[in-house]
């Protein structure tokens, strides 16, 4: 398979019109590929996500080059951490045989209290050089930088050495990489679900754009990653009030399963399991 997408050299991109080799595609990883919070119902309605519209416009150019469809699985689940993502996820996913790989996971660990970006680092690696011993091209991704965020940003450090250790990861097997923490649109708070830890229906497809990106081609939207326009700046009476929404409805409660040992997706399965053509 072809190697791609180091941080020193990145790979031109193909033009809008390329067809794209993959033939099948697995997405594995936790809540942000499950594309939880990507339905205007909210948190608990049939989801889509970027590796969703990613499939899809895959599959779209394939189709328009006269090739199959592609085939598609999403194995993520909501609130999976690496360790079961890569034990229980990625065995499923290398069952199936596909093509290409997204394998992202890793936000939910880094969330916990004690966690080890290093310790994450190595795990990921093992995972990675497992899958492209199969063949399979794997599409990895890096942390959002939560700068903006008045209590996530407390984990930017452990994200930014968890990134170093991806874009090492992604040059020693020849994996690509969705930079997520570059992206600039996903700075606007505007960009994030009303939880502010998950992204709205406009990011996922955001996204999307940027994972073409990421595997050498060509965006749909070439401003695909332009901030939106500033926004008027909120009465602080306002933003607290809203500050103080977020802990009653989405803060305590998320602290709440955590110390009781327990996640959102315990009961979830994944949504697509099987090879699905797109």
């Amino acid at each position: 398979m072809t190697t791609q997408s180091t941080p020193d050299a990145p790979a031109a991109p193909d033009g809008p019109d390329a067809l794209p080799r993959w033939r099948s595609y697995v997405a594995v990883g936790d809540s942000f590929t499950e594309g939880l919070w990507d339905a205007p119902q909210g948190e608990d309605a049939p989801t889509r996500g970027w590796a969703d519209v990613l499939a899809g416009l895959l599959s779209a150019r394939r189709r328009a080059a006269g090739e199959a469809p592609l085939r598609y699985a999403n194995l993520a689940v909501r609130g999976r951490l690496l360790a079961p993502v890569v034990a229980e996820q990625l065995p499923q996913a290398l069952a199936l045989r596909p093509d290409l790989i997204s394998l992202v996971a890793g936000g939910n660990d880094i969330l916990r209290p004690g966690s080890d970006p290093d310790r994450l680092g190595r795990v990921l690696d093992q995972a990675v050089a497992r899958a492209r011993a199969t063949g399979a091209d794997v599409l990895l991704a890096t942390g959002f930088d939560s700068s903006g965020s008045p209590l996530v940003s407390a984990t930017r450090p452990k994200v930014g050495v968890y990134n170093a250790h991806i874009w090492s990861t992604a040059r020693r097997h020849g994996a690509y990489v969705l930079d997520l923490w570059g992206m600039r649109h996903l700075h606007d708070l505007r960009m994030w679900a009303p939880d502010r830890i998950h992204l709205t229906s406009e990011s996922h497809a955001r996204v999307a754009q940027g994972a073409l990106v990421a595997l050498g081609l060509a965006p749909d939207d070439p401003a695909w990653d332009e901030p939106l326009a500033p926004a008027p700046r909120l009465p602080r009476v306002e933003q607290a009030r809203q500050d103080a929404r977020w802990v009653r409805l989405y803060a305590y409660p998320w602290a709440t399963r955590r110390l009781r040992g327990r996640s959102s997706g315990d009961t979830r399965r994944a949504k697509l399991p099987d090879l699905t053509e797109v």
